[in-house]
């Protein structure tokens, strides 16, 4: 079953800086939630606080009843976490199957001697989690690239193994960070198929960030709007669209008074 998340009053300051003021909400299992707003409204750090990458002032995040907060980010995967980053992280000299098989690190057993020695067990580990990979690999369409290298792929298809890689962990929470950055429109298309075909197949709970609108309304089912850091609103994306605090936001003031 999908993981509940719940966001409460978390704050993040760098310095004298406000990054995030009191932001809060509830993720429910099963969901494909959004988290939009304009550069710089805070979305990818408030991302940052969830997978552990940064440590917030104040707030509370907890995935079902555990408090992430107090955990380190290495040990968010076996929490029932993964995520994506805008910019896809692959390893250039290494094969799309390789790249994948690195999401199976953080649940295999043993350590570097042991892996070293090519002991039984960690053979056997091995062939089922590549058995695995390739199977995700497929899923998504990729099959046919699991012996060739990123950079014979495209940057959607990067992302593409990006998201195998994430899936390789068996989450129960996914956070995807800007997926459509750089697609294009066809790209596009086919991205807000294939989320909602792993929400559906793993049984898994997305919260997607996005300043896409356009992507956010046709593939989220709830969303918050962050600005300079707050919680602007919360609902659905058609409330978020016509909101007039969210087309400020994104146009501004003056821009949303002559289009008024």
């Amino acid at each position: 079953m999908g993981a509940q998340l719940t966001v409460q009053g978390v704050n993040l300051h760098f310095g004298g800086v406000t990054v995030l003021e009191d932001v809060g909400f509830t993720v429910e299992p099963g969901q494909i939630f959004g988290l939009v707003g304009p550069n710089g409204a805070g979305k990818t750090s408030l991302f940052n606080c969830i997978s552990g990458h940064y440590r917030p002032s104040s707030g509370s995040v907890r995935l079902d009843d555990t408090e992430l907060l107090s955990k380190p980010s290495w040990r968010m995967s076996r929490l029932g976490l993964a995520r994506t980053f805008q910019h896809a992280a692959l390893q250039l000299h290494e094969t799309v199957l390789e790249n994948v098989m690195l999401g199976a690190q953080p649940h295999l057993r043993g350590g570097p001697l042991e892996w070293s020695l090519r002991l039984p067990f960690t053979r056997k580990a091995e062939q089922l989690e590549r058995a695995r990979a390739l199977e995700l690999l497929d899923r998504l369409d990729l099959g046919w690239a699991a012996h060739r290298t990123p950079d014979e792929l495209s940057h959607g298809l990067h992302k593409g193994v990006e998201l195998c890689r994430a899936l390789l962990l068996q989450p129960r929470l996914l956070l995807l960070d800007e997926p459509a950055a750089g697609l294009p429109h066809a790209e596009v298309d086919r991205l807000i198929e294939l989320v909602r075909g792993i929400r559906d197949d793993f049984d898994v709970t997305i919260v997607v960030v996005e300043h896409h609108m356009g992507l956010i309304s046709a593939l989220t089912e709830h969303v918050v709007v962050l600005d300079h850091g707050r919680k602007l609103m919360e609902g659905t994306p058609a409330e978020a669209q016509s909101d007039p605090r969210v087309i400020e936001a994104y146009i501004g003031k003056e821009a949303a008074d002559d289009a008024a």
